[in-house]
């Protein structure tokens, strides 16, 4: 395929961009960016680009094949890649001892192999830019739940693996960042909360009991610090983790019973 003549706005990457955070990150950065959204179904990342003037590409990035040829796709399209948001993630909940393996790999492969793969082929790209990523990863990324041993060991890996692209090429002008959300008003978030106790807004106002400001988050709350991380503005910014949670990092939760409100 003969490579695309260079866009002449800078190109950004959204990896599970059709719905939930992913649709909003691709919102926010299109007044900035060429966005190319990718995702497993056509119907929402064809939606999402047309709204923002992007481009879709459908690609299952739990294949190896399919994640491996992401980034020379975007390449051949549109001649450049200045910046990456690893989003896509799956999260299919069991406990240890009656966990598949098939479920263990599949939550493996989409949240932190396929990270791996697309970041490695956009390093060229991004270190020639001196571009920028962001992972999203999760507060289940440093503690854990019932049913969660696959999905926080996979973003417990995806931070660290961004830190260490950020530690090898900050050198050369890249910059690499995770963002970790608590409860967001997702589709998937609502399926989470119908699940758990029957009702979407009794299920957040479970999982939200704990945190200060006594609520989910917003897609957009989300995709705002993505544009920042991705600024100038954040230009000193390299391998950090930052919490959008609410303040929910700060509590502890065995000191509650001494609130004195």
């Amino acid at each position: 395929m003969a490579q695309a003549k260079m866009t002449d706005r800078p190109v950004a990457l959204i990896t599970g961009g059709g719905t939930g955070i992913g649709a909003a990150i691709a919102r926010v950065l299109a007044a900035r960016y060429k966005v190319v959204i990718c995702g497993r179904r056509a119907a929402p990342i064809d939606a999402i680009a047309e709204e923002i003037g992007g481009l879709a590409i459908v690609a299952d990035l739990g294949d190896v094949g399919a994640a491996a040829n992401l980034v020379p796709d975007v390449i051949a399209r549109c001649g450049r890649l200045d910046a990456l948001v690893l989003n896509a993630g799956v999260i299919l909940p069991a406990a240890v001892s009656l966990m598949p393996l098939a479920d263990w790999q599949a939550q493996i492969a989409i949240n932190l192999t396929a990270p791996f793969i697309v970041a490695q082929s956009a390093l060229p790209h991004l270190v020639a830019r001196k571009g920028s990523i962001v992972a999203i990863a999760s507060a289940a990324a440093r503690g854990t739940g019932q049913g969660l041993a696959a999905y926080s060991a996979s973003k417990a890996g995806l931070v660290l693996l961004t830190q260490t692209i950020a530690f090898e090429n900050a050198r050369h002008g890249l910059r690499a960042n995770i963002i970790s959300p608590g409860w967001v008003r997702t589709e998937m978030g609502d399926a989470e909360m119908q699940s758990l106790c029957g009702s979407i807004e009794a299920g957040y106002r479970q999982v939200t009991q704990n945190v200060p400001q006594r609520r989910a988050g917003f897609p957009d709350e989300i995709a705002k610090v993505v544009e920042f991380l991705l600024s100038d503005a954040a230009g000193y910014i390299n391998g950090a983790v930052i919490p959008v949670d609410g303040g929910g990092t700060i509590v502890d939760v065995g000191m509650l019973e001494f609130d004195i409100e």
